[in-house]
């Protein structure tokens, strides 16, 4: 029986940082027991698409994936990171295995209704095959996976990387206790984003109101909160937002149950 299970997504800016993400893979590699990565696309598809000259459209801060952009996240997420992903935390010693949501039939998603924005091919994620997970996981295998997934339907969508790591921490939270962590460049969730000394400790959904009310926890990270509250609610353990450098201390936000 598996004592507990670590799901840690680690985000684009770290991957666009060749040094810190081979400090963050030594680091993961290190981690003890049973452990799964899901990682972002950083930058590199956006310069890529640029190259290509296809359009990039955005509707708020979101990027709408059409057949062209879609295939460039495909080629960049869930070929060349991913295996660069992987190949790293063989050297560190990790047996990695590389997936998308449609290797295994692991994560099915559906596309988002069109209305009132069409996304274009966006998911949003259906189902995760746990038993699938305690196979690989049993069999001394970390999985490593991109935010691309498919409809069951034969069309890839692509997937929000944190919605990802928090439904894969749930498919985990069915075979063990599961802690959901995630990494990326700040120290955790910042009352002054400039400065780290001004770290908060820990969130509950009682203290997330007014912190969301006032405008400390604002842009990319109120997803990021409320989809770790969401997980919580529905059974995994904790969720902690830290630097990606600190993965193996015990610094960070924790977010918890009130």
């Amino acid at each position: 029986m598996m004592e507990r299970i670590t799901v840690v997504k680690i985000g684009g800016n770290v991957i666009d940082n060749p040094a810190a993400l081979k400090r963050f893979l030594k680091e993961f590699a290190a981690l003890e027991g049973p452990k799964i990565l899901i990682h972002g696309g950083g930058k590199l598809a956006t310069r890529l698409a640029e190259r290509l000259e296809l359009k990039v459209q955005m509707v708020d801060g979101r990027r709408i994936t059409d057949k062209g952009t879609l295939d460039v996240v495909t080629m960049v997420y869930a070929g060349l990171i991913n295996k660069q992903v992987v190949a790293g935390l063989q050297a560190a010693g990790c047996n990695a295995l590389g997936l998308s949501g449609a290797d295994g039939n692991a994560v099915t998603a559906r596309r988002r209704n069109p209305h009132p924005v069409d996304y274009g091919f966006v998911g949003d994620i259906e189902r995760v095959d746990s038993a699938l997970l305690r196979r690989l996981l049993e069999g001394g295998i970390t999985p490593v996976f991109s935010a691309i997934m498919h409809d069951g339907k034969g069309t890839l969508l692509n997937c929000n990387a944190d919605s990802v790591a928090s439904a894969i921490a749930l498919g985990a939270a069915q075979i063990a206790p599961t802690e959901l962590v995630f990494c990326f460049e700040k120290a955790g969730v910042l009352r002054d984003p400039e400065d780290d000394t001004t770290l908060i400790r820990e969130i509950t959904a009682a203290t997330y109101a007014p912190l969301k009310a006032d405008g400390t926890v604002s842009k990319g990270m109120i997803p990021k909160i409320e989809n770790a509250l969401k997980a919580i609610e529905k059974g995994v353990r904790s969720v902690t937002i830290k630097h990606s450098d600190n993965l193996l201390n015990d610094t960070g936000t924790v977010i918890r149950n009130s």
